[in-house]
C-alpha cells in the first residue's frame, strides 16, 4: 500500500533475557522488548484497543480513540510491511465507525482482527455500544457482537453476528477475546452473556464463516460466577490438543477452564501459582500467548509496586502456564510492560494497560499490543508494542 509511513520510536525500556522455566528447564523466552509505536496525536485523548493479526507478511492492525471511561471513537486500521518496524497512516474502517440512531449514536469497539485463511480474509470482530452524549452511561440499549470483513482489499458492510438465545437477550459478546480458526474453517470463540442486571455467564461457541457472514452453529455449557457482573471477556486459545479458556471476573480473580471440542468446557478455577497462592486480579481481561511448545498468560495483577493504581492495570506480566495443574509457573513471570511511574505516591500520573492484544507475527517472535492511558492526566497515553522472542521457533506460525 502506497500510505506515508510512520517509524517507531524505540523506547528505552527493557530488553531482558530468558529466565529459568523450571529446574533443569530452559526458558522459550529468549528476549523481551518494548518500543512505543509513533501515531497522529489524538486531541484530547489517545489510542487505544490496538490489535493485530498478520495476513502473510503483512501486519494488520486496527485500534480507536478513547477520550474517556468506555468513550471510543471510530474503529481505524493500519498495516506495516517490515515487521512493525513502520506503520501506515490509520484510517476509518468504513463499516466499524458510529451510525446514527434514535437518541445517539451506536458505535464499536473492543475489536480483535483475525485471518481467515480457508476465505483468504480479516474478520474484525468487536461489539456494539451506544452514545447519547459525549461519555459512556451505563443504561446501554441490548448489545450484540458486531463484525466487518475486509477481503480483495476492501472492507464489507457491518454485520450483527445473531444468537436468538433468550440467555443473551441484554447482552452477549466476544469483546476483546482471542478466537481459533479450526482446519475447516470454523471458528472457535466464546461468548459473555446475560439478561438485564443479572450476572453473566460464559459459554464456548463454534461458528461458521464463509468469507463474509458468521454464523453461530453451537453454543456450549454455562460456566456460572455471581459476584458483580459475573464472567467477562473470555479468551480462547488452542495448545496440544486442548481448547484453554481464560475469563475476566470481578472478584479480584480470574478464572481458567479446558475443553477437548472448544465447545463444552470444565467448571473455571480461579488463576493461581504453582505453589497453589491465588493471584489477586482487579476485573482486567488476560489473553493467551501461546508457542508450539509452550503456553503463557498475559495478565494484570496486583503488587507492592502498584496499589494505588486503578484495578492495579500496571504493569502488564506474562507467565508460562503448567498445563498439568493450570497454574501460573512463579519463576517464569516477567513484565511485559512495565509501571511507568509512581504507583504508590502518584498513582493518577500512571498510565494503565489492560486492554490489550497478543499474537504471532512470525516463528521467532510474538507481540503484545496495547494502548497505555491516564485518564487523570490529560487523557494522555501511548501505543506499545512488545517483541517476545523466542529461544526456538514456533512451528504454531507455518512459513515463520
Amino acid at each position: 500500500m502506497n500510505l506515508r509511513r510512520r517509524q517507531f520510536l524505540h523506547a528505552a525500556l527493557t530488553g531482558a533475557a530468558g529466565a529459568v522455566l523450571a529446574e533443569g528447564n530452559t526458558s522459550l523466552v529468549a528476549a523481551l522488548t518494548q518500543e512505543i509505536v509513533g501515531v497522529p496525536p489524538v486531541p484530547n485523548g489517545t489510542w487505544f484497543h490496538p490489535r493485530v493479526c498478520m495476513i502473510g507478511k503483512t501486519a494488520f492492525m486496527t485500534l480507536q480513540h478513547i477520550k474517556g471511561s468506555d468513550y471510543f471513537g471510530p474503529v481505524h486500521w493500519m498495516t506495516s510491511d517490515d515487521l512493525g518496524r513502520s506503520w501506515s497512516e490509520p484510517v476509518p474502517v468504513p463499516a466499524l465507525g458510529w451510525e446514527k440512531v434514535e437518541n445517539g449514536h451506536e458505535g464499536v469497539c473492543d475489536v480483535t482482527p483475525e485471518y481467515h485463511a480457508k476465505t483468504n480474509s480479516i474478520l474484525a470482530l468487536g461489539h456494539n455500544v451506544y452514545y447519547r452524549t459525549t461519555k459512556f452511561e451505563k443504561d446501554q440499549p441490548p448489545r450484540w457482537p458486531v463484525y466487518a470483513v475486509w477481503k480483495n482489499g476492501e472492507w464489507g458492510p457491518r454485520r450483527k453476528l445473531e444468537w436468538d438465545d433468550p440467555r443473551g437477550s441484554y447482552i452477549y459478546s466476544n469483546n476483546c477475546g482471542q478466537r481459533v480458526v479450526a482446519p475447516n474453517g470454523d471458528v472457535m470463540m466464546s461468548f459473555t452473556f446475560g439478561v438485564k442486571d443479572k450476572p453473566r455467564a460464559v459459554c464456548g461457541v463454534r461458528c461458521s464463516f464463509d468469507g463474509e457472514e458468521l454464523r453461530v452453529v453451537e453454543t456450549g455449557n454455562a460456566l456460572l460466577n455471581s459476584t458483580g457482573r459475573g464472567l467477562l471477556e473470555p479468551s480462547v486459545t488452542f495448545f496440544q490438543d486442548k481448547y484453554y479458556l481464560t475469563i475476566r471476573a470481578e472478584d479480584e480473580r480470574g478464572y481458567v477452564s479446558t475443553s477437548v471440542d472448544g465447545v463444552n468446557y470444565e467448571t473455571q478455577t480461579a488463576w493461581a501459582w504453582d505453589d497453589g497462592e491465588p493471584l489477586s486480579m482487579s476485573t482486567t481481561q488476560q489473553h493467551w500467548l501461546t508457542h508450539s511448545d509452550g503456553l503463557f498468560l498475559v495478565y494484570t495483577r496486583k503488587d507492592s509496586s502498584n496499589l494505588n493504581v486503578m484495578r492495579w492495570r500496571a504493569p502488564l506480566w506474562m507467565a508460562q502456564v503448567d498445563t498439568t495443574t493450570l497454574r501460573l509457573i512463579r519463576s517464569t513471570e516477567r513484565t511485559a510492560l512495565p509501571l511507568i511511574g509512581d504507583g504508590i505516591n502518584a498513582p493518577d500520573k500512571v498510565a494503565f494497560y489492560g486492554n490489550f492484544g497478543v499474537m504471532n507475527a512470525s516463528a521467532e517472535e510474538s507481540w503484545i499490543t496495547d494502548g497505555s492511558w491516564a485518564p487523570k492526566d490529560n487523557n494522555r497515553g501511548d501505543l506499545h508494542l512488545a517483541r517476545v522472542k523466542w529461544a526456538k521457533p514456533n512451528r504454531l506460525v507455518i512459513g515463520g
